[in-house]
């Protein structure tokens, strides 16, 4: 049977007191709800509707890359049920409900912890069972705030909300209403149409559905979600700073049961889809996020961050940034180093202290020990920079290449001017400012004649003695 997820992401989430909607708020390195969506997907929903209200055009704009993904407008935010009600009306209109097949799980933007294999459990369950509808459940430690869920026989006879609820209530039921449900698609599409908003806040509530199946002798379990962890909401700042250090345990963990080795794990933040290598330490405060590959037998930190990086195998990378850019194999990057930009560092090469690379090229076993700046240039293998040596490769409008040759000495505080090219073999002198072509195998040398004043020196301390300048 095909299963459709609707993901409700139009609430304006005012507790996170922001300009931007709540479900575009990063859990790691990913807005809360692009962990639903990609939940709904890894657990084979054949079709994931994101319900969008608040701040939609920012939601639609992340989501436009995923084109499995379809948008339905809350144009009024007026409670769970309505948001449904939307998507019914938009994609389902005039189709009788007696033809809609397949289950509907009800999902939510701002509910980023929840794992895929909870959601395809909950519906072959609900499935296996014939359910109309089947709950998903949870007893967490304080249950203040939660609807909760009574029974009988296995049958869930009502969803009572925790303000509704006597004191004898409070003690004896325990198990808690998730939000999230599996309807079955028929059951869902005509009671969706019945519910009432003749309440205290005039909302449709998908709770509601409950007391709706129960009067038509419709069958509704529950399923219960023993690790409540999963079913917890981001409604506000706090609560997403708890919800990342949970992701974050829980990735950190994965990476240590396959073979990575992290110092102090609570210092370490991993995105969800970075692949590490075996036998790879990670040392504190290192933050890897984007779609960052690390091979075997690596050191990354302490203090390092990769985005978006490729890294190969004996690399080691010490108080680095790495942005959008390539290490292959044996390469030692740092302290305090940065690369950026597309920049490509091959098997051997070294980014030492204080060094920025930019859209570069660094050949085998080449280095750039300290203190440098290369943008746009690409260098050959066995090229040494001397120390503080720049290109200067922005002319005000354009970006212009420097090119170096395989074994080339570029004596330190060089200045390469670009567009300029330096030969095989060549060698600048230091302190040149290189602005025309070196041929292969020669020297590049621009400076001006050092100049001895005999003697300067002792008539100049005697002139300060005596107050004269």
């Amino acid at each position: 049977m095909p299963l459709t997820a609707i993901v409700l992401a139009a609430g304006e989430g005012t507790r996170m007191k922001s300009r931007h909607p709540k479900v575009m708020h990063k859990l790691l390195d990913r807005p809360l709800v692009g962990w639903t969506v990609d939940c709904a997907r890894r657990a084979d929903c054949d079709r994931i509707i994101v319900v969008v209200g608040h701040g939609a055009q920012e939601v639609r704009d992340y989501m436009g890359t995923f084109d499995d993904v379809e948008f339905v407008e809350q144009p009024q935010q007026l409670g769970t049920g309505h948001a449904v009600r939307c998507v019914f009306d938009a994609l389902y209109s005039g189709s009788n409900p007696l033809n809609i097949q397949g289950n509907f799980i009800v999902l939510y933007g701002d509910s980023p912890l929840v794992r895929p294999q909870t959601i395809s459990w909950l519906a072959t369950t609900s499935a296996a069972r014939k359910d109309s509808c089947t709950v998903l459940t949870m007893t967490p430690p304080d249950p203040t705030g939660y609807g909760r869920i009574y029974s009988e026989d296995g049958q869930v006879k009502a969803i009572i909300e925790h303000k509704d609820c006597t004191a004898a209530q409070q003690e004896a039921l325990r198990e808690c209403n998730s939000g999230i449900y599996c309807f079955e698609g028929t059951a869902l599409a005509e009671g969706i149409t019945q519910l009432s908003n003749n309440n205290a806040q005039g909302e449709y509530y998908l709770t509601d559905m409950i007391a709706w199946l129960n009067s038509r002798g419709s069958a509704v379990s529950a399923v219960h979600c023993e690790e409540y962890t999963e079913l917890l909401g981001v409604n506000s700042r706090v609560q997403l700073a708890s919800a990342n250090k949970i992701m974050q345990q829980r990735i950190n963990q994965q990476h240590m049961e396959q073979g990575v080795t992290m110092l102090d794990p609570a210092t370490v933040w991993i995105g969800p889809d970075v692949i590490i290598g075996q036998d790879t330490e990670i040392l504190p405060h290192t933050l890897i996020f984007g779609h960052t590959t690390v091979g075997t037998d690596c050191v990354l930190g302490p203090n390092t961050r990769l985005i978006n990086a490729k890294v190969g195998n004996n690399c080691l990378v010490d108080e680095t940034i790495i942005v959008d850019s390539t290490i292959d194999n044996h390469v030692t990057c740092g302290p305090r180093a940065y690369l950026r930009g597309g920049t490509h560092l091959k098997d051997g090469a070294k980014a030492g202290t204080h060094v920025e690379l930019k859209n570069s090229v660094v050949g085998k076993g080449s280095k750039v020990p300290h203190l440098s700046y290369l943008g746009d240039t690409t260098m050959g293998s066995g090229v040494n920079i001397g120390g503080g040596s720049i290109t200067c490769n922005y002319d005000g409008v354009h970006k212009n290449k420097t090119t170096i040759g395989n074994n080339a000495f570029i004596g330190s505080d060089t200045m390469m001017v670009a567009p300029v090219h330096i030969g095989e073999g060549a060698v600048t002198g230091a302190s040149s400012c290189i602005y025309e072509d070196v041929p292969a195998g020669a020297l590049g040398i621009e400076r001006s004649p050092q100049v001895i004043k005999e003697g300067y020196a002792a008539a100049r301390q005697q002139r300060l003695e005596k107050g004269n300048k």
